[in-house]
């Protein structure tokens, strides 16, 4: 009788421990209460949103503006078009911008390398305006650029009027300048993907500025959940009296990367409070699955006229998808070729993808490489080969 009693209590104990977990899982994966004005969560491979508030409505942006800035300025390095190392001189107009600034002096040079960490991390007005009139020639044909590539990116509410964030009226311009919550996510998720951008945004600080001078402010990352929330890795605070507080940020955690954007917070508080709920939120209800592992096989195939014909190709980098942990849609995968599989093949040479899909629609890819070098087969070896098909295929016919 006891040891039904004890078994009795054991299984009343599990169950309740599994109703718990479970009302917990759903706790967690309920959506956020969010108070800030506009708010949106995307994931980042897919770009598909997982929540959203008011999240098309064009608000101004204050400083998330200096995110498409960066956008132009890496573009135009990758390009070829400009170099780190290239020097900027001010003009006075730089020198003349007001906020948060490195306190250029017109006529001072400043290689585009500092400059651009001046606008990642110290959120400098000047340094944005000097970079825009050397990237366009002027700030104006910066400012036309800045919405044509908002409109390449599909960004439809949207219209920039200058590259620094600032209030136009507070820098004689008219006209709006406004972003939604969802375009901005659009705009952070591209920037991701240009060389630079992550190491730009992700710097915590101290950055110093003229190491060389007594002139020379010592830069802090203005977003402070870079040093509280785990995989926090960027992008770009604003605060404005106008736009209140903003932010775009984005985390990766065990291989899910998400990008939050709040607009419009009362506070830097409740910004951060926000921008946590909804990161949190993301991460409770995806998770990665591993397709491949950087350096593991993916095939065994034949290559035409090798003396080794046999060869494995493995995958130059790690692949991995999000997916609803609910374990709704199963990634599929495919292996696309590049270049015919013929001898020679030197060790690494890139011969295709592996590419990830989830529902149809990419995710992700990675090159697929030869694990080795592969040598073309003698004439002899060739002859031989071709003897010993013929032969095969006489017998099958007989």
């Amino acid at each position: 009788m006891a040891g039904l009693r004890h078994s009795f209590t054991r299984s009343f104990t599990a169950a309740l421990l599994a109703a718990a977990m479970s009302l917990f899982a759903r706790a967690s994966a309920a959506e956020p209460q969010i108070n800030s004005k506009s708010a949106i969560l995307i994931e980042y491979q897919t770009g598909r949103i997982l929540y959203e508030k008011n999240s098309r409505e064009p608000l101004p942006p204050a400083s998330v503006t200096k995110i498409m800035t960066l956008i132009l300025v890496l573009e135009a390095v990758r390009d070829g078009k400009i170099a780190l190392d290239d020097v900027v001189t001010a003009s006075s107009a730089a020198a003349s911008m007001g906020g948060t600034q490195i306190w250029l002096e017109a006529g001072e040079q400043m290689p585009v390398r500092d400059l651009l960490y001046a606008v990642a991390v110290g959120s400098a007005n000047d340094a944005a305006f000097a970079l825009a009139e050397y990237v366009a020639g002027s700030e104006p044909a910066f400012v036309e650029m800045m919405n044509r590539k908002a409109a390449e990116l599909g960004m439809t509410s949207s219209r920039f009027a200058n590259p620094s964030g600032l209030p136009p009226n507070a820098v004689g311009k008219s006209g709006p300048h406004v972003m939604s919550a969802y375009d901005i996510a659009v705009m952070s998720r591209h920037a991701l993907g240009l060389p630079l951008f992550r190491e730009l945004v992700s710097t915590r600080g101290p950055v110093t500025m003229r190491p060389d001078t007594i002139q020379r402010p010592v830069l802090w990352n203005y977003n402070r959940l870079m040093n509280t929330y785990a995989g926090m890795d960027g992008i770009k605070t604003g605060m404005t009296a106008e736009a209140g507080y903003c932010l775009s940020a984005t985390a990766e955690r065990d291989g899910v990367r998400l990008i939050a954007v709040t607009l419009g917070a009362r506070t830097a508080a409740e910004r951060d409070a926000d921008i946590t709920r909804l990161l949190n939120y993301g991460f409770s209800r995806l998770t990665a699955v591993e397709i491949a592992k950087e350096g593991q096989s993916v095939a065994e195939v034949e290559v035409s006229k090798a003396k080794d014909p046999l060869l494995s190709l493995v995958a130059a980098g790690p692949l991995a998808v999000a997916v609803e942990r609910d374990g709704a849609s199963t990634p599929e995968t495919e292996l696309i070729y590049t270049r015919e599989l013929v001898a020679p093949l030197e060790e690494g040479a890139t011969v295709g993808y592996l590419v990830a899909r989830l529902d149809g629609v990419e995710v992700g890819r990675v090159p697929v490489v030869a694990s080795r070098a592969v040598e073309k087969a003698s004439v002899l070896q060739m002859i031989g080969r071709y003897f010993l098909r013929l032969v095969g295929s006489q017998s099958k016919a007989g």
